[in-house]
């Protein structure tokens, strides 16, 4: 019923030309939905974090669209936009929102108070606090939620090819795993599966690298451990 290792790897390399064309699509689809929920949930973030009533009138709606089924909603983007790239972005776009959302709110709010009172005596405005003091100092926040939305918007989008993927040369990994459990092609079923994974480590490796960058210097969570 299983397909040993030795078979797998068979398998990957006999169909590396046909998975190569559908991993591709599938990375546009996921990657684009990251940096979507990314601009979009730090953005969101930034809005409640300077106006309380923003974020009493907002929070509430994102906690409602992380509770939603994405295998429920996404029959409805493909009525209002129809199948193909854009309603699977959206659909991983969607997933990867509230992640950083919150965790990048939950930074911007976690600022030393006596800064906060500091910046204020200076004179800076809220605004300018809010861009020199808070956002620089949530950035391990934003970064964790961008780690954890890089997963999220790749099973996003393939979840999207389920319901609105589309085959020939636009079809995603999505449709080649619903293909191959039709047809119980179970080693090609695997080795679409090891791709998924594969594109989401990889732009789960570049916020690593990122991360490593921005905060190498100087936050602890970055910093080596102790001999």
């Amino acid at each position: 019923m299983l397909p040993s290792p030795l078979t797998l790897v068979s398998e990957l390399w006999n169909e590396r030309t046909s998975i190569l064309g559908p991993t591709w699509v599938t990375m546009q689809e996921s990657y684009l939905a990251f940096l979507v929920a990314t601009a979009v949930g730090v953005a969101v973030a930034l809005v409640m974090a300077r106006w309380n009533i923003a974020e009493r009138g907002l929070y509430p709606y994102l906690i409602v669209l992380q509770t939603i089924p994405i295998v429920a909603i996404a029959p409805l983007f493909v009525v209002w936009i129809g199948p193909g790239k854009a309603t699977n972005m959206l659909v991983g776009a969607m997933i990867a929102l509230f992640p950083v959302a919150a965790n990048t709110l939950h930074g911007l709010k976690s600022i030393d108070r006596n800064l906060v009172q500091l910046y204020s005596m200076a004179g800076a405005s809220p605004t300018a606090a809010l861009f020199s003091l808070r956002l620089p100092g949530a950035s391990p926040s934003v970064l964790t939620g961008m780690r954890i939305a890089a997963g999220s918007s790749v099973i996003g989008a393939i979840v999207g090819e389920f319901v609105a993927g589309v085959g020939g040369g636009d079809g995603g990994l999505g449709y080649i795993i619903t293909q191959s459990a039709v047809q119980l092609r179970t080693p090609q079923l695997f080795v679409a599966v090891v791709m998924a994974s594969v594109v989401s480590l990889l732009l789960f490796g570049a916020v690593a690298l990122a991360e490593k960058a921005l905060l190498g210097r100087w936050h602890e969570s970055a910093l080596p451990d102790d001999e």
